[in-house]
């Protein structure tokens, strides 16, 4: 019986290159996974698998499933519009629209459908207070994106994934680009988020991943080395060359 959402077998190819290699990993409801692992290894490749956007990448394809409620994601016959509305993305570094606030906020619900302008106007409200930035923003929804602070363009991203009330969250280095306050406030947010969603988060920093996350998956040359809760992977890691990994022996 497949979990809600896990993958079986994933594979993903850039032309003739296996850039991941048969992984099989569930994602427990309310919690966060770090996917970590020296640079080149696979972990953001897996994280834009979850939600088919390799597909937009000239000569990649892939193998295997990618199981959501007894769903195959990784069907040809999957509605890729659809999927990345219940799977929400953000990227390392910030990248809002073009446009004021609100609008980045509105997008995303009017693509779908949604035209009154009293929902709009709460969709916007809950999405930013959801991504702790209401109160920093409310009396300037009407000013570009592009006037906040990296960090709360970040944030500002984060609110904009869930504006179209995704189930899931995918954020690939999403406080890389970050100062450390930023990054903080970044963090608090994942802490608070996992009480409604599955996050799984592609990080770089040890630290950020003891500090956030309930799971930790292993990466190496695209293989899937070790996987299990964050406490043991970090203080009783099964296997050497995840402990030399996060001892900082290489990578």
């Amino acid at each position: 019986m497949a979990m809600p959402f896990s993958t079986e077998d994933l594979s993903v190819y850039y032309g003739e290159y296996q850039a991941i290699k048969n992984i099989s990993l569930g994602f427990p409801a309310k919690t966060v996974t770090a996917l970590i692992g020296p640079s080149g290894c696979g972990k953001s490749t897996f994280l834009r698998s979850l939600n088919r956007m390799n597909d937009e990448i000239a000569g990649a394809r892939s193998t295997g499933h990618i199981w959501m409620d007894g769903i195959d994601l990784a069907s040809p016959s999957t509605d890729v519009i659809k999927l990345r509305q219940r799977i929400g993305m953000v990227w390392q570094r910030p990248n809002p629209f073009y446009k004021s606030i609100y609008e980045n906020i509105a997008f995303g619900p009017r693509y779908y459908g949604i035209k009154n302008r009293k929902k709009l106007d709460e969709i916007v409200e809950t999405s930013l207070r959801r991504a702790a930035l209401w109160d920093e923003v409310k009396d300037r929804l009407k000013e570009s994106a592009l006037s906040l602070s990296g960090g709360q363009q970040q944030r500002l991203c984060i609110a904009r994934a869930l504006s179209v009330n995704p189930q899931i969250l995918l954020l690939d280095e999403p406080a890389s680009a970050l100062d450390p306050v930023s990054t903080g406030k970044v963090e608090e947010l994942i802490s608070e988020l996992k009480s409604d969603l599955r996050i799984v988060i592609v990080t770089h920093n040890m630290q950020q991943a003891a500090r956030v996350s309930d799971y930790t998956a292993y990466f190496y040359l695209g293989n899937l080395v070790e996987h299990g809760e964050t406490n043991k992977i970090f203080t009783n890691p099964e296997k050497n060359s995840t402990q030399e990994y996060i001892m900082g022996r290489f990578g």
